[in-house]
C-alpha cells in the first residue's frame, strides 16, 4: 500500500514538473530569439590567427546568413564527421570544408587548410550554401560570388 502511495505521488510530482516545462507555442524556434550576427557565432578549434582571419573574412563578407559555429578540425575527426553526416562528395573531387545545414555549422579540416586566400573563398562557398539553404553545389555557388566580389574589393585583413 505505502508502495502505490508513493509511486502515485512521484508520478504526479514528475507530471507537474515535465508540464511546467513545456511551452503553448508550437514553433520550434521563438520568432524573439535574436538573428545571428557578425559575432555571434563561435569559432572553435582555430588559431588566434585563423579565428581572427576568418571572422574578418565574414564581416567582410556581409553574409545573409551567419552560421552558428565554425570548427576548425582535425583530419581524422574531420572524415568522421563528414562520414557521420553522410556528406556526398562527387567522383574526383576533394572536399576540404563542408556545411550542415540543419545545425548551421560549418566544419574546417584544420589539416588541408592550404592558405588564407583559399580560406576566405571556400568560407564564401559554405555561406553560399547558409545563404541558399541548400545543399547544391551550383546554388552555393551562385550565392557566394556576391561574398567573393567583396572579399576582392577589400582591403587585406592584416593578421599579427
Amino acid at each position: 500500500m505505502k508502495l502505490r502511495i508513493w509511486t502515485t505521488l512521484f508520478l504526479v510530482t514528475i507530471a507537474q514538473v515535465a508540464w511546467g516545462q513545456t511551452s503553448t507555442n508550437p514553433k520550434l524556434v521563438n520568432a524573439e530569439a535574436t538573428e545571428p550576427s557578425v559575432n555571434s557565432y563561435t569559432v572553435l578549434g582555430a588559431t588566434f590567427e585563423q579565428e581572427t582571419l576568418l571572422r574578418a573574412q565574414i564581416r567582410i563578407m556581409q553574409p545573409d546568413v551567419y552560421p552558428l559555429r565554425v570548427l576548425f578540425v582535425p583530419h581524422r575527426k574531420y572524415v568522421d564527421t563528414a562520414r557521420t553526416f553522410r556528406l556526398h562528395v562527387p567522383a574526383g573531387y576533394t572536399s576540404a570544408m563542408f556545411t550542415h545545414l540543419p545545425s548551421r555549422s560549418v566544419f574546417i579540416d584544420s589539416d588541408r587548410y592550404v592558405s588564407d586566400d583559399s580560406l576566405g573563398y571556400w568560407v564564401a562557398h559554405e555561406l553560399g550554401h547558409l545563404a541558399a539553404n541548400s545543399a547544391s553545389e551550383s546554388d552555393a555557388d551562385k550565392a557566394a560570388r556576391d561574398y567573393r566580389k567583396h572579399l576582392k574589393d577589400a582591403p587585406k585583413p592584416h593578421v599579427h
